[in-house]
């Protein structure tokens, strides 16, 4: 039950100039990695959902849809094509839940990469009884009005509308955590958004920050969130547990903040 600092630097120019370079060079290595990970299916079939980060789209968390889907879950892409930030995904996404639920009669996981798990924690918050977990990859929900390296883009494709433009109720209930498991994922290396943001204010028996090592532009191919992504997921709420690391040397050199 930790408390965390508010105060945050943009990210570096190093890590930013990096981030693409370092994501290939994860891609790389969670291609090995996903043919010896996990060979036979132990998942329980639930539906997962995975959200994309801003201005990406489906392409871009394609291989964490097929690693997912290779450990045994129903996964699918959030249906609304490329992110642009929109306000109104919001509905459309609660209407996707309620269906899929209706349908399936199964609790429904949510893994939100950057702006997707900004998202993924606020239908949380409107459907807390539908959703079974939430795990956001790089999501500045501390702090979405704050200085990163992609408020420019933002506002281009926004016809300039600023991000503190948006309903101050909403921005303001936005750091707020989920009634749901959590699991923040960050890194100190991201080169997109300051990775104090991107970590829960207070950790507590649901809610948990675990720092990996890696880019922004790469945490969805990482093999430590990967490893972190089929690990959470084979919980429900009822018997959910915080992550812990297998081995000392695993604490040390993947997780070191736990």
């Amino acid at each position: 039950m930790t408390a965390v600092a508010q105060k945050a630097n943009k990210p570096s120019l190093f890590w930013a100039i990096t981030d693409v370079g370092r994501a290939m060079a994860e891609l790389g290595a969670s291609l090995p990695f996903q043919r010896l990970y996990g060979k036979t299916a132990t998942g329980d079939g639930h539906p997962v959902i995975v959200l994309p980060g801003f201005m990406a789209s489906k392409r871009s968390t394609a291989p964490l849809r097929k690693f997912i889907r290779k450990q045994g879950y129903d996964v699918q892409d959030w249906g609304l094509g490329r992110n642009y930030g929109k306000i109104e995904y919001k509905n459309a996404l609660i209407a996707k839940i309620d269906d899929l639920y209706q349908e399936r009669q199964e609790r429904i996981s949510l893994i939100g990469w950057s702006l997707g798990g900004v998202f993924a924690r606020e239908l949380a918050k409107e459907r807390p009884d539908l959703i079974r977990q939430v795990i956001t990859l790089g999501s500045p929900f501390r702090a979405v009005v704050k200085k990163n390296n992609a408020t420019w883009l933002y506002e281009y494709v926004s016809g300039g509308q600023k991000v503190e433009d948006i309903d101050p109720t909403l921005l303001a209930d936005i750091p707020n955590p989920a009634p749901v498991p959590t699991t923040a994922i960050y890194s100190k290396e991201d080169g997109v958004v300051p990775w104090q943001y991107c970590m829960e204010k207070e950790e507590t028996d649901i809610h948990q920050n675990i720092q990996v090592r890696g880019s922004h532009l790469g945490l969805g191919v990482n093999p430590s969130v990967l490893h972190i992504i089929a690990d959470r997921l084979q919980y429900a709420q009822e018997d959910w547990q915080l992550f812990e690391p297998g081995s000392l040397l695993e604490d040390l050199f993947l997780y070191p903040s736990l």
